[in-house]
């Protein structure tokens, strides 16, 4: 358990360090110092009050959707960075709607199973609204659309956009479809996080979808010790995302919650660092 709690309080920790300016909720206020320049490692809307980072994602869109630009180095350098030394730990620690989303799923109500399949999606995510449509509207109409933020992120819609709406008059009047979108996207997400554990992060999340192409070569990883394997399916039953760390220890949908390696009972799957260190899964030869 250990671990367990160690990772709550460093989720709400994370919490504030990404939103420190508890102030600006009052005044509606959005800190756009120098600080703003640098991303932050999860999803963290930028507009939200209280932010005192940029979230990489809206990053990325923004200079894609600009005509001036072609390729955002800085931000897709950070992403690589990030993704190449911690995958998608970053997702299962420090990311504050990973983190709601697993406050909501432990309420008593019934649980349903993800579809398999499903979590392909937020790889066409990625592809379509994070880069093809900011892409296309800068080269074809002189200013793209920064598109997974405008159209589709419950994150930015309950980090920023809610507090806002409820806090600036004039943003009150100018509610229109678009918000009512946002809303529903949001609504839905929250309703379906009391059945199904992290939805959002499996289905929707362009920033899981990065980091987790980095799960199988990150610094930090799981190795699954093949001789104390028994094969029992221990950890396979009591991973929340659909994950045979037994099999694949390293699956891009995994997000280093450590849950499996607290739960093995013959202690076969470890945590292991460095780069070069192998990673063995049971079945794979």
């Amino acid at each position: 358990m250990v671990l367990v709690d160690m990772r709550a309080w460093v989720q709400l920790i994370s919490v504030f360090m990404w939103n420190p300016l508890m102030g600006n909720f009052i005044s509606g206020h959005i800190y756009r110092g120098k600080l703003k320049q640098i991303c932050i490692p999860a999803l963290n809307c930028y507009s939200c009050p209280g932010a005192i980072g940029s979230c990489p994602l809206g990053s990325l869109q923004t200079v894609l959707a600009d005509p001036f630009y072609n390729w955002s180095f800085y931000v897709v350098g950070w992403l690589v960075v990030f993704g190449s030394f911690l995958g998608r730990w970053i997702c299962g620690w420090i990311c504050p709607f990973g983190m709601l989303q697993e406050w909501l799923y432990k309420a008593p109500f019934v649980k349903l199973a993800l579809p398999q399949w499903m979590r392909w999606s937020k790889y066409l995510i990625l592809l379509v609204f994070v880069i093809w449509i900011p892409l296309a509207g800068a080269r074809t109409l002189g200013l793209g659309v920064p598109a997974f933020c405008k159209y589709i992120c419950p994150a930015g819609t309950l980090e920023a956009g809610l507090p806002l709406v409820g806090l600036v008059p004039g943003l009150q009047a100018a509610i229109g479809s678009l918000f009512v979108l946002k809303m529903t996207i949001l609504f839905a997400v929250i309703v379906v996080s009391f059945m199904i554990f992290r939805p959002f992060c499996r289905v929707l999340c362009p920033l899981g979808a990065i980091y987790g192409l980095f799960n199988r070569v990150s610094w930090y990883h799981y190795k699954c010790d093949r001789e104390l394997c028994a094969g029992c399916g221990t950890c396979a039953n009591q991973c929340r995302m659909n994950v045979d760390p037994a099999r694949e220890a390293n699956s891009p949908e995994c997000i280093r919650c450590g849950d499996c390696l607290q739960k093995c009972p013959q202690g076969a799957l470890s945590a292991v660092y460095g780069f070069n260190s192998k990673t063995e899964a049971i079945g794979n030869e």
